[in-house]
């Protein structure tokens, strides 16, 4: 099912990504320790590794779930990978939370660990305990591992060919 309630795109550099995932970590240093980091993936993959270079956690471990398809989302998560281990002491990142449909899930299967995202919408911020940067709900954040450097026409150029 297309999903039209995204009027924005938020484009995201992977340095951006670097400082804002270092800037997560330093929040959650006054945390730590945390007994391993679990990464939900795919988008949690990138934040999580920068955090555990950061804190220095070795234990990564990972959730799958699958949410979205592009700007679709599916109407059904598919729960591709569990994590069973004791989450007193765990840390959950990922890169965002959106509508809360994953994190409600991840929650579910992590529910004493600390959940900390990058980016947080509105309707999703209340199910993490840490976040950096809000986002507006109708916005979709474009990752650079969704994107590539393409050359764009001049205003000039484009105002031209009207």
């Amino acid at each position: 099912m297309a999903d039209n309630r995204y009027n924005k795109t938020y484009p995201i550099s992977w340095e951006q990504l670097h400082r804002d995932s270092k800037a997560l970590a330093w929040r959650l240093l006054e945390l730590a320790p945390f007994e391993g980091i679990v990464a939900v993936t795919r988008g949690g993959l990138v934040p999580a590794a920068i955090v555990a270079r950061e804190l220095e956690i070795r234990l990564v471990d990972t959730v799958c779930i699958s949410t979205y398809e592009w700007q679709d989302q599916q109407s059904e998560a598919k729960i591709l990978k569990h994590f069973d281990v004791d989450s007193h002491g765990w840390l959950i990142i990922d890169d965002l939370v959106d509508t809360g449909k994953t994190a409600s899930i991840v929650r579910d299967m992590v529910p004493h660990a600390h959940f900390a995202t990058v980016y947080a919408k509105p309707a999703g911020r209340p199910l993490v305990d840490t976040y950096i940067t809000e986002v507006s709900q109708d916005t979709w954040i474009l990752f650079p591992w969704d994107s590539e450097s393409q050359f764009v026409q001049p205003l000039v150029g484009l105002q031209q060919e009207k």
